[in-house]
């Protein structure tokens, strides 16, 4: 494979651990800027938004631009983005960087997934996206612990300005290594931007984009405010907060690979077997949330269960959108962030609440209950080939 693949496969792992590491930074920022974990858990919500707004928006409008000067200027606009939220002081600005930060995220990821397999031959454009993407795998295992680590030793804004920097060597790989033109072949036999936009008409594709939705909601309402957990309800210190985002994130890689391999050909028992052990874990984890080895287990039981389960969703939603080539990825990127802006939401409501710290939990709970109740019914028409209950 080569190098400028790689170097853009660091930019994916800066973007992904910085749209995980604050479940490990949210206490922090919260003293820092004297506002509530709730309201600091909104900063996740932020990125989701831009990558909600973004994918579409910029997937559009980027299929036209030259891939060199597109990749160098998002990735240069997401490291500007993580150095102003190191030196700001106003919670709002710190907002706004999170948002322009997911627009640029966004664009680079609908660019990059195209530049990546013109690295390559046609024969081995399969294995260059899977390195690409490990990016994003990566971070939830190594990026988001270890930005808590650093945050923990060094403050949290030392995390924005690691990840700024990480950006760096991809932009020196992106001048080096990527064309500066267009691929006019691709161009000129790809559907047009409203046929593929009325992909979104089909019935069966929003389904599974709500599924994909509703289970990532539940995973980021958790994964956003663990950090509340390991310290109040298991009592422990702030280090075991990376032992915890460690242990998610390995289960995470875990999921990601077994559903990798059966998701394409047997996504129905993926969601009918996964679906209610998932269910089952969230208040297992609230109920057993004080005895520390028990949360450890669970943590990685859960990361495991909960991108098993969304990753095969989110396989589906690429499969629905088979007839938008170019966009099909920000269908799946606005269904995913739809789940990961509504979950830290619907988790702060409940911090208020009697059960404190542990409301997340059960509100993840809730989530992946409604994400079944509505999936089981139509079960055969979103694993199938053909439509069944849910028409095109």
């Amino acid at each position: 494979m080569p190098l400028p693949l790689y170097l853009l496969a660091m930019a994916v792992f800066a973007m992904g651990t910085s749209e995980f590491m604050l479940a490990g930074l949210l206490p922090d920022i919260a003293s820092d800027f004297d506002v509530t974990v709730g309201t600091a858990g909104v900063l996740t919500s932020a990125f989701a938004i831009g990558m909600i707004v973004g994918a579409p928006l910029v997937a559009a409008l980027a299929r036209d631009w030259p891939r060199r000067p597109a990749l160098l200027g998002f990735v240069l606009v997401f490291a500007a983005t993580h150095a102003l939220g190191a030196v700001t002081t106003s919670f709002p600005v710190l907002f706004a960087t999170r948002v322009v930060a997911a627009l640029a995220n966004a664009g680079f990821l609908a660019v990059a997934l195209t530049a990546a397999a013109g690295l390559v031959s046609s024969d081995r454009k399969g294995r260059a996206l899977a390195v690409l993407l490990s990016g994003t795998t990566v971070a939830t295992i190594a990026g988001v612990p270890g930005g808590a680590v650093l945050g923990t030793a060094l403050g949290w804004r030392a995390t924005f300005w690691a990840v700024a920097a990480l950006c760096l060597p991809a932009a020196l790989g992106i001048l080096k290594g990527i064309p500066a033109g267009r691929d006019e072949d691709e161009a000129t036999g790809r559907p047009a931007l409203r046929a593929e936009l009325a992909q979104l008409a089909r019935p069966r594709l929003l389904l599974v984009m709500l599924l994909g939705a509703l289970v990532n909601a539940a995973t980021f309402a958790s994964l956003t405010f663990l950090a509340p957990v390991v310290t109040d309800s298991a009592g422990l210190g702030e280090l075991w907060i990376s032992v915890a985002l460690v242990l998610f994130g390995a289960g995470s890689f875990v999921g990601v690979t077994v559903a990798g391999r059966l998701s394409d050909r047997s996504p129905g028992p993926i969601i009918a077997v996964g679906g209610p052990v998932l269910l089952i874990g969230w208040p297992a984890l609230a109920m057993l949330a004080d005895e520390p080895v028990a949360l450890f287990i669970l943590v990685f039981v859960q990361g495991a269960l909960s991108f098993a389960l969304g990753s095969t969703l989110i396989t589906r939603v690429l499969y629905e959108a088979d007839r938008a080539p170019t966009m099909a990825g920000s269908y799946a990127t606005a269904a995913l962030n739809v789940g990961a802006a509504a979950g830290p939401v619907v988790a702060a409501v409940t911090l208020g609440a009697e059960v404190g710290v542990l409301g997340p939990l059960w509100a993840s709970g809730l989530l992946v209950a409604v994400a079944l109740l509505i999936a089981f019914p139509l079960l055969t028409a979103i694993t199938a080939g053909r439509s069944t209950e849910v028409p095109r």
